[in-house]
């Protein structure tokens, strides 16, 4: 295991600095106090993450930064050296005594306001001198700026120039460059070329910052902060405080403009503005909403729209109904019959029919209703679909079943068909482009499907770029592919790729979960679920406006494609609801352990059951304790990607997963050792770990091939590699070793459908099926007499108890629904407590609740009234 790199860096730079302290930790680097030897001064040396020297590389580190060296100007804090040693990047500053902006906001909240407009002035002279000097900051904040003696010094330019010429690999890392109260609206929405007046964005939230005692849009999470940046405009100053002259409320406004365009050309206009007395602006503030007549057409229903094209069909008021009639913009709710909500939607091309998939009984399947209905039909032949494409004239359907094997069937009804595919080819996604030819992600790649089965790929993925899977989304309609690459795993940004040529364009330099196009319009989800829409020019690929949130937030469970389409007329999405941690008795009796509501994740129980491991993500993903006696939360992986944990048998830490350089491995931290975790194995693999052998030296996990899961060991003492246990075209997964380790519980798609599974430990011999009818997510008990399953993919799921005796199914029992209660991959997403006698679960919505989709008509005007 890697250990603390303090001692490898002081030796590594003792020729020429003598490390003293560590000063403090940041997103990008650790700063360390030292001394300079040759030259008997203190100086401050920064040296950057390893994940993220290892995405922007030495060469091209020292070649940047020789650019920021050059940068002499008495508000900007000089550069004194720059190197790599020992695998470190670094480069060393002057050790300035004072404080930061961020330090005296914090002390006196407001500051008075020719000092905020001084500091203002002189950091944007700065910036005014660097922009002409080619280089942008992209990260001005009131940490950034010091205060030595009263003047403002600029730093991190050091860093800036450096990490965006790393250009898309730099969120590889799971870190942005720029911070979101901070990030100007083009930052925020990823867009690739950042000019200066960025820079000047910024400035103004520093300095309405320091007059106001608060930036001028905060939120409770970082996706929260940044919809508002888009979408909203700031406060007022002066009704904030009196005292801030009108010009300098004006300038600040200027300054955050959404367009870059209609903000000030150059720092130095900012500056400037600030100094003039007459300044004025027509900018836009943030004003009380105000109430729509009750009358208006937003409040219309479908059934007054249904009668006017009644008195149409009877020829009633021609020259009235001649005229075209405005497509009113609608918010409507399409209950769904059942509790759990649909895995997966499409609407039919001429975006009149919606299909969906949800369970009745025990299988999943395919149902229909169209729009101006109020049925819902299930197209008999679907079972274990979960996905969704309609043919171009809507009247066939192709899914995938659970074995990645695809099919396809008429909508109304009738025999399904196997879709030729060459052998062990499993399938991701799949798209119609013509009656017989598809585009298909298969192992990973995307490729033409041939109506004899055969793959040609146009897309394939590139461990270099991070990219290790593609992800279908939408066949555009000039035949051009809608996919997304996993940077994140399943997630990442989204490219529109020619299926004739293979020609990429990056249309969402973003972390991304599904993106559509349909009228003029692309759609997008971000992992949180928050939907976004921008108007996109179909033949450049390009967005025409700026994204706007549109107002809701799809079920997002990780690993999956959010339930959402979007189709001529309209976009249709399975809502989220509240999250909450509950601890459920075997009874079905669910108490809230934790009720606010945030995406929580991957509840584990610790030996003793006194405490909860999970991961949500606050502004920054990471693994949290619950102390269930105090009610207490409490921060432990301190990492930005830390998720998937799960406890040492001996309860003395956790192991969890971490994202670096778009792979994912694992660390681990034990309570008794403090600082940073240690690596327990970093390999080209996506991998994850959910049980550990009682001596603590192998973990069980899972890793992605292509598009399926394998079943591996991995040594965690820090030797050896990856020993593969359960590996075929199939996905296995969801791993879990029996108390005495005895046997180990798996689930598996190889018989069409997911089911459980045991073998016995550690010879894997012949298996045992468990669950009959369908089953996922496989837990033991603490006394390893029982085995816990979800049983059936349908709606109404239930949690079974499977006595076992000696590697068989002694009785099968079902306890309560969980059709209510998140599931996850390729783990579970549950845990059960020492005693047996209750669960923790995280639960969306409450028991009981209906699902619905929600429709929205007319997305322009919904963004038009936003």
């Amino acid at each position: 295991m890697s250990s603390s790199p303090l001692p490898r860096l002081t030796e590594a730079l003792a020729d020429r600095y003598r490390i003293e302290s560590e000063l403090g930790q940041g997103g990008m680097a650790t700063v360390y106090l030292a001394q300079d030897v040759k030259h008997n001064r203190r100086v401050a040396i920064k040296v950057l993450r390893p994940e993220l020297a290892a995405v922007i590389g030495a060469e091209r580190f020292l070649s940047e930064i020789t650019t920021t060296a050059n940068l002499q100007h008495p508000h900007i804090l000089p550069l004194f050296d720059s190197g790599e040693a020992d695998g470190f990047l670094f480069y060393v500053m002057p050790y300035v005594e004072g404080e930061t902006v961020r330090d005296r906001i914090s002390r006196e909240k407001q500051l008075p306001v020719d000092d905020a407009v001084r500091i203002t002035t002189e950091v944007a002279a700065a910036l005014d001198y660097a922009h002409r000097h080619g280089v942008i900051h992209r990260d001005i904040k009131p940490e950034n700026i010091l205060l030595h003696d009263g003047s403002a010094l600029v730093a991190d330019f050091g860093i800036a120039l450096a990490v965006s010429s790393a250009g898309t690999r730099m969120t590889e890392t799971g870190m942005s460059l720029g911070t979101p109260h901070y990030m100007s609206p083009e930052q925020a929405m990823g867009e690739r070329e950042i000019t200066a007046r960025s820079d000047v964005y910024a400035l103004g939230c520093v300095l309405y910052e320091m007059l106001t005692g608060d930036p001028p849009f905060t939120g409770s999470t970082a996706q929260a902060i940044v919809a508002r940046v888009v979408t909203e405009n700031p406060r007022p100053m002066v009704p904030q405080r009196s005292t801030i002259p009108l010009h300098i409320e004006a300038a600040v406004l200027t300054s955050l403009q959404k367009l870059p365009a209609d903000r000030f050309k150059t720092a130095a206009e900012f500056a400037e503005a600030l100094a003039d007395r007459q300044y004025t602006s027509s900018a836009t503030v943030a004003m009380p909403a105000t109430a729509k007549p009750r009358g208006s057409l937003a409040t219309v229903g479908p059934w007054v729209l249904a009668a006017v094209a009644l008195a149409a069909g009877l020829g009633i008021g021609a020259k009235v109904l001649a005229r075209p009639t405005p497509v009113p913009s609608l918010r409507l709710s399409v209950p769904v019959p059942a509790e759990s909500p649909p895995i997966a939607l499409r609407l039919s091309p001429d975006g009149r029919t919606l299909a969906y998939i949800i369970g009745q009984g025990d299988r999943l399947a395919i149902y229909t209703r169209p729009l101006d209905g109020l049925q819902a039909r299930r197209i008999e032949g679907t079972d274990d679909a979960f996905s969704i494409s309609f043919s171009p004239d809507g009247q066939t359907i192709a899914f995938i079943g659970a074995n990645g094997g695809a099919r396809k069937i008429p909508v109304g009804g009738g025999a399904s068909i196997a879709i030729p595919l060459e052998s062990g080819a499993g399938l991701t996604g799949i798209e119609f482009v013509g009656p017989d030819q598809f585009i298909v992600a298969a192992q990973g790649d995307l490729a033409t499907l041939a109506p004899n089965g055969a793959l040609t790929q146009f897309a394939v993925p590139d461990s270099f770029t991070g990219n290790t899977s593609w992800a279908l989304d939408q066949v555009l309609p000039d035949g051009w592919v809608l996919a997304r690459y996993w940077r994140s795993p399943p997630n990442g940004p989204v490219v529109a790729v020619d299926p004739a040529t293979g020609r990429r364009v990056t249309v969402l330099d973003a972390t991304v979960s599904w993106a559509g196009y349909a009228d003029g319009m692309l759609v997008w989800v971000l992992p949180d679920g928050t939907l976004f829409g921008a108007p996109w020019d179909l033949s450049d690929k390009k967005p025409v406006g700026p994204g706007v949130p549109l107002g809701g937030t799809t079920l997002s469970v990780l690993g999956f494609v959010p339930p959402v389409t979007v189709a001529p007329g309209g976009l249709a999405y399975v809502p989220t609801q509240s999250r909450a941690v509950a601890r459920v008795s075997r009874s079905g009796q669910s108490t809230v352990l934790l009720g606010t509501d945030r995406a929580y994740h991957n509840p584990r129980v610790s030996p003793d059951g006194r405490r909860i491991s999970l991961d949500f993500t606050d502004q920054e993903r990471d693994v949290w304790l619950f102390d269930i006696a105090d009610s207490i939360l409490t921060r432990f992986g301190f990492d930005s990607t830390a998720h998937d944990a799960e406890w040492w048998p001996d309860g003395s830490g956790l192991i969890f997963a971490v994202v670096r350089h778009g792979i994912i491995g694992e660390y681990g931290r034990k309570f008794d050792k403090g600082g940073r975790a240690d690596s327990v194995f970093m390999g080209p693999e996506q991998l994850s770990i959910h049980s550990i052998t009682r001596d603590q030296r192998t973990g069980i996990g899972v890793v992605i091939e292509g598009s399926a899961f394998d079943i591996v060991s991995v040594p965690l003492d820090g030797a050896g590699s990856l020993d593969t246990l359960l590996g075929t075209r199939y996905s296995e997964g969801w791993p879990a070793l029996s108390p005495d380790e005895g046997w180990l519980a798996y689930q598996s798609d190889e018989s069409g459908r997911m089911e459980v599974y045991l073998r016995a430990w550690p010879g894997l011999g012949s298996k045992v099926q468990v669950s009959p009818n369908g089953g996922t997510e496989p837990t033991w008990s603490r006394d390893g007499k029982e085995l816990f399953y979800r049983a059936g993919g349908g709606a109404e799921p239930k949690l079974v108890s499977a006595a076992i005796v000696g590697g068989r199914v002694q009785s099968r029992t079902e306890l309560f629904s969980v059709g209510r209660y998140e599931f996850s991959t390729p783990h579970r997403n549950y845990d059960v407590f020492p005693d047996g006698k209750s669960f923790v679960f995280v639960r969306q919505g409450t028991p009981g609740q209906q699902a619905e989709v929600v429709y929205l008509q007319n997305l322009k005007g919904l963004m038009a009234g936003r």
